[in-house]
């Protein structure tokens, strides 16, 4: 299967299900393959960061919707990729378009060496950096000893790499998150208040650790109007970490600014007591680290979605690092973010270049790239 070996250069587009016409650029010669549910273009006569950002343009993702088969799970066949039209750029604008995303994917390098270290600095202050967790399957307790202090009888609570790194936090400056944060619950409104544009409904799956996605469900108007108190109330405010309890249990993220939207009642918001003595960006690291995702994995039951009940959440164990290391590690996740968002920033400038190279000319988008990434310095 050679031919699914993937090179620098190759741009990878989904063909399969709802996600039809999503696009990667492959950056690097590192031994990968992939689904086929993926397709690979193998550019020959068009540079592939101009193929890939074309193709993600509406012009591009206009002609691929526009082939979609299928009722229920629809697809993209590879014998409809020759009906798709690629204009002819000049090489000035081509080279313009592949130093963006150069730049781009620089950023976004950086980016994500900076949360690396951020993350590694943690576990270095707490003496995890080389935390192997225990394999051993077997771990005997007293009835007293387990159920009596737990309230679970599930024997994979109970395992010993749980207990081993809960170990390591409370054997140094910890408390729990109840003491930390002041926690709240949004709610769910139900599918019969989903309409197609509204107030922004963001759930578990429209979030990460490292940013927000646009979320494919909203509220109405009138439920709005209904519940407008308590909508105005639950607008989630600047400084606020969302962190989910049910599906992707323990995913934590902290919003830089006030938001226009309202969460599921997955996602709780948390809000720091003291800000002088615990970051909020260091606590959302902290979260997302291995130490909180052990107790998460630990905690979490359900056989279908996750659920991590909430009076858990609340004894969730967080370590406490002298306040300069907070410091250093929020600088550090700050930076990432930002280089992050340039690099995001980047990339839709060259996506806007080549849609106004085909509705206006080359020299307009040349000039518009240019006062662009003018800003973007500034």
């Amino acid at each position: 299967m050679k031919r699914s070996h993937l090179s620098k250069g190759d741009v990878l587009i989904s063909i399969v299900g709802a996600i039809i016409g999503n696009l990667s650029l492959v950056k690097t010669d590192s031994k990968a393959t992939c689904s086929c549910k993926l397709a690979i273009l193998r550019p020959k006569s068009i540079k592939p960061e101009l193929l890939s950002v074309y193709l993600k343009s509406n012009f591009g993702q206009n002609q691929i919707q526009k082939f979609r088969r299928g009722t229920g799970q629809t697809g993209f066949i590879l014998e409809d990729f020759d009906q798709i039209l690629i204009p002819e750029f000049e090489s000035d604008f081509s080279d313009s378009i592949e130093s963006l995303i150069s730049q781009s994917y620089s950023y976004h390098e950086q980016s994500a060496n900076n949360y690396s270290s951020a993350e590694q600095l943690l576990l270095q202050e707490i003496g995890l950096e080389d935390f192997k967790p225990s394999k051993e399957p077997v771990n005997v307790k007293s009835f007293k000893e387990s159920f009596g202090i737990s309230g679970r009888l599930d024997a994979e609570y109970y395992q010993i790499k749980y207990e081993e790194v809960v170990s390591r936090v409370i054997n140094q400056t910890h408390d729990i998150l109840v003491n930390l944060v002041d926690i709240s619950k949004s709610i769910e409104p139900g599918s019969a208040h989903y309409v197609e544009d509204g107030l922004p409904f963001v759930r578990v799956s429209d979030y990460s650790k490292f940013g927000l996605s646009k979320p494919d469900k909203y509220l109405s108007k009138a439920f709005i109007k209904d519940k407008k108190a308590l909508i105005q109330k639950l607008k989630p405010k600047k400084g606020t970490i969302l962190f989910s309890k049910d599906g992707s249990v323990g995913t934590a993220y902290y919003l830089r600014e006030d938001k226009e939207f309202i969460t599921s009642g997955a996602i709780l918001h948390l809000k720091v007591k003291n800000t002088k003595t615990l970051i909020p960006e260091y606590l959302t690291l902290a979260l997302n680290s291995k130490v909180v995702q052990m107790q998460a994995e630990r905690d979490a039951g359900g056989s279908i979605i996750l659920h991590w009940r909430v009076s858990e959440i609340e004894n969730i164990v967080v370590p406490i690092i002298d306040i300069d290391k907070q410091k250093q590690i929020a600088e550090l996740v700050e930076e990432s973010f930002s280089l992050k968002k340039q690099s995001e920033h980047l990339l839709e400038v060259a996506k806007q270049a080549v849609e106004k190279a085909i509705e206006e000319d080359e020299k307009v988008a040349l000039k518009w790239i240019t006062e662009q990434t003018k800003m973007a310095v500034k």
